[in-house]
């Protein structure tokens, strides 16, 4: 590989020749070779956008001059634009302060903005006023804001207006319910889904709380959270300016010294994702159940079919959606685990595992975002509910005579079950032959349709 020289406060490296990063970036290329997995991209454009309010609010205050400002805004577009991925290349297991990837950033955009003919140095210019102990926990709550407003809350509202859609269409259909797996009193679907529903309704409101603490933001603590070498009125500047670029309601963090020593509004984050990963393995393994089979299992309902189930069982087809949800909701609730430890690391003024909360809360996101789509458009949009299957059952269900509990007691009731269950019988017939209840009382008080409403049979 042809390189060049850079140089920075520790002496002369090799760097390669198209790279625009400078000999900071290169030290940790060669330092951290441990997962080859960077820093998400959604986190440097983050960061990008940090350097452009830094820019314009260094210039507004007379600190940078309107050349090298410019210079550095139009660089941070770019990158923001995404047209320079490849040059970060960091691994996400570097400085606990994601001091090298912030570095990254600044040498990237210092050597597009010379690209103007102006001098632009990384440290003096691009991070001027800043620290990477305020850039970094600022990116990470930057970054993890935009990807909830812009992509999971969506996706969420999305997924909740699928499973209504569904469950208005599919209000007539009663079936038995289900208590540890065992047949249990009936309900119609309409309810069931509406349970899901309900789930992701109050996911997305703990999401809209969690952004509110998300939202307060630790540019302008810079080192140690005094704000040293950061001017007066810098923290507002930034706030402001970052709320102009993204629409979304920015303010400095009343403590910067919380801001940088702790995580807690990210940690309270992926507690949320890691809530809603709950939700999607409760209705990805539903899902499964209720599409089991199609002889052998419970067989209600019939998932769209995606792919072939098998290279050996010809036309075997498998709920590939549902089990790429479980998969999904079981990794989140893993990298939850992880971001927790991290929150701990809060040595003193500064937590020392940010990348990784930054690299889990972006990939958490992006996985819920994910499957909620496809658990919408895949799965919930499209499944078939085969009646068939439901009807039989339901007639057979021996617990129905939880509705005679009342009129018969308890006891009397049970035994009527248990003889409709060992006969396999519906429970009407039974109730009919081992109660003083005539035909038609039967009928309206075991009416599964009834028993959905609740209350006591009458």
């Amino acid at each position: 590989m042809d390189t060049r020289i850079e140089r920075d406060s520790m002496g002369e490296l090799d760097v390669p020749v198209n790279a625009l990063y400078g000999a900071q970036t290169q030290r940790a290329i060669n330092n951290f070779p441990v997962s080859h997995t960077p820093m998400p991209s959604a986190f440097i454009h983050a960061v990008a956008r940090i350097k452009l309010a830094a820019a314009r609010s260094n210039y507004q205050l007379d600190l940078l001059d309107k050349p090298r400002a410019d210079a550095i805004i139009k660089a941070a577009g770019e990158v923001i634009e995404g047209q320079h991925d490849a040059h970060f290349p960091i691994d996400v297991f570097q400085t606990g302060s994601g001091t090298s990837t912030n570095m990254n950033v600044n040498e990237v955009l210092a050597t597009l903005a010379s690209r103007e003919g102006i001098d632009v140095t990384p440290n003096d210019h691009v991070n001027m006023g800043q620290s990477s102990n305020d850039v970094i926990p600022t990116a990470i709550h930057l970054s993890a804001a935009i990807a909830v407003h812009e992509r999971l809350r969506p996706a969420l509202v999305s997924l909740q207006a699928t499973i209504d859609h569904r469950a208005s269409e599919l209000a007539h259909v009663v079936k038995t319910g289900r208590t540890h797996l065992m047949d249990a009193m009936p309900l119609r679907m309409d309810q069931e889904l509406g349970a899901w529903s309900s789930q992701v309704g109050q996911a997305i409101e703990r999401f809209d709380s969690a952004m509110t603490r998300l939202c307060r933001l630790a540019q302008g603590g810079t080192a140690v959270g005094t704000g040293i070498n950061a001017p007066e009125g810098f923290s507002e500047l930034m706030a402001r300016d970052l709320s102009q670029q993204t629409g979304l309601p920015f303010e400095p963090n009343e403590s910067f010294f919380a801001s940088l020593a702790s995580q807690d509004a990210a940690v309270e984050l992926s507690g949320q994702l890691k809530g809603f990963a709950c939700v999607v393995m409760k209705i990805a393994n539903d899902l499964r159940w209720m599409n089991s089979g199609p002889l052998a299992g419970l067989g209600e309902i019939e998932l769209e079919a995606l792919q072939p189930g098998s290279s050996i069982m010809p036309g075997k087809v498998n709920p590939v959606i549902p089990e790429s949800a479980a998969q999904a909701a079981a990794q989140v609730i893993g990298l939850d685990a992880a971001v927790t430890v991290a929150g701990q690391s809060g040595n003193f003024q500064l937590n020392v595992m940010l990348p990784l909360v930054a690299s889990n809360l972006l990939t958490s996101i992006t996985l819920m975002s994910n499957t909620a789509t496809l658990l919408a458009e895949r799965a919930t949009a499209t499944f078939r509910v085969r009646d068939d299957n439901l009807q039989g059952p339901l007639a057979r269900n021996p617990i129905l005579v939880t509705a005679l509990n009342s009129v018969i007691g308890y006891n009397a009731a049970a035994a009527v079950a248990k003889k409709a269950y060992q006969a396999g019988r519906p429970i009407i017939d039974v109730a009919e032959e081992e109660t003083d209840l005539d035909r038609a009382t039967l009928e309206r008080l075991l009416d599964p349709v009834v028993l959905t409403k609740g209350g006591i049979p009458k």
